[in-house]
């Protein structure tokens, strides 16, 4: 896989005024599209992080870096506590978010895991597809309102970025198709459909087919959907994978990946740079791409439909007054 070299942030792009949540924005791609937020004059930023040590060392971090002192000294700098391993946790953050957030324009979800094994949350479901799907889903129509009232407010749409990943494209259901009448959710938690080192890329897949149908329930003249892929970056993702398989990664970093300052300038092109042409789309080297083969056509429309309905059915079982957007 070739990576061509991402373009810097266009001249007078600014997020003068504006109030950006990110997910995961202690370390790697989540903290420096913080920063990079930050030097681009957001009013506030808010990161999640798991535990207040995690808290202390982003807000650390980004305070004192020497591009936010000296461009944006004065903007609002927060983070709060999110396990999205848990239900229960991003029910919590949501409800902080309602209470303490008036105004939010951009949510970048970006947290997400890679496991080289099958792992159970306490919540019920596989744990990959639990934190970069499940829970993301569920903080995603929560906060809707919030979104589509401040762009009501400033009369342009606000941003919902999920983070994606080529890498979608070599799911596993082309050889193990999900059968008719199995949901999705539970498909994915079974245990004999787990295929080793496929599951990071399934959970892609599923977050792909949730934006492009969620494009279909949210204009984009309020809120513009997409789903950017940074590309390979050098970071942690695969930490807890075996030491040959770190090592392959690691040589393959050095003479592929990009640099988490470059990768990240996908993600502020996707949640600032990008118009309403991406609404709804998988984009990769900050171009609109056509992704895996099951998300095209007529299939791929009913593909995500399904995607959607079985998240929905999943998300009301733990919070059964989420608002769900229907077409309008």
């Amino acid at each position: 896989m070739s990576q061509p070299t991402l373009p810097p942030t266009p001249e007078g792009v600014t997020f003068t005024g504006q109030t950006v949540l990110i997910t995961g924005g202690n370390t790697g791609i989540g903290l420096e599209t913080a920063r990079q937020c930050l030097v681009l004059q957001a009013k506030r930023v808010i990161v999640t992080v798991r535990s207040e040590a995690k808290a202390q060392d982003a807000l650390s971090t980004l305070r004192n870096d020497p591009g936010v002192r000296s461009a944006n000294p004065d903007a609002t700098l927060e983070a709060f506590i999110l396990d999205l391993e848990d239900c229960q946790s991003a029910i919590d953050f949501v409800q902080k978010v309602k209470r303490e957030v008036a105004e939010l324009d951009v949510l970048l979800c970006n947290a997400g895991i890679s496991l080289p094994e099958y792992q159970m949350t306490k919540t019920g479901h596989e744990k990959i597809m639990q934190v970069n799907c499940y829970s993301h889903f569920l903080i995603v129509m929560e906060l809707l309102p919030l979104l589509r009232a401040t762009a009501a407010m400033r009369k342009t749409p606000s941003r919902c970025t999920m983070v994606g990943s080529y890498s979608h494209e070599n799911n596993s259901l082309v050889n193990s198709p999900i059968p008719d009448g199995v949901s999705i959710v539970e498909f994915f938690d079974d245990p004999a459909n787990y295929v080793k080192y496929k599951q990071y890329m399934n959970s892609k897949l599923v977050l792909h087919a949730f934006i492009q149908h969620l494009a279909t329930v949210i204009p984009s003249t309020e809120v513009i959907v997409n789903a950017p892929c940074p590309g390979v970056v050098a970071t942690t993702l695969m930490k807890d994978y075996p030491l040959w398989l770190r090592t392959f990664m690691f040589l393959w970093h050095k003479t592929l990946a990009r640099s988490v300052e470059e990768g990240a300038r996908a993600l502020i092109y996707a949640a600032r740079v990008a118009g309403e042409e991406t609404h709804g789309k998988y984009i990769s080297n900050n171009k609109v791409a056509s992704g895996a083969s099951v998300l095209q056509g007529k299939d791929g429309q009913e593909f995500a439909g399904r995607v959607w309905t079985d998240v929905c059915n999943d998300v009301r079982k733990v919070s059964p007054d989420v608002p769900i957007p229907a077409p309008g």
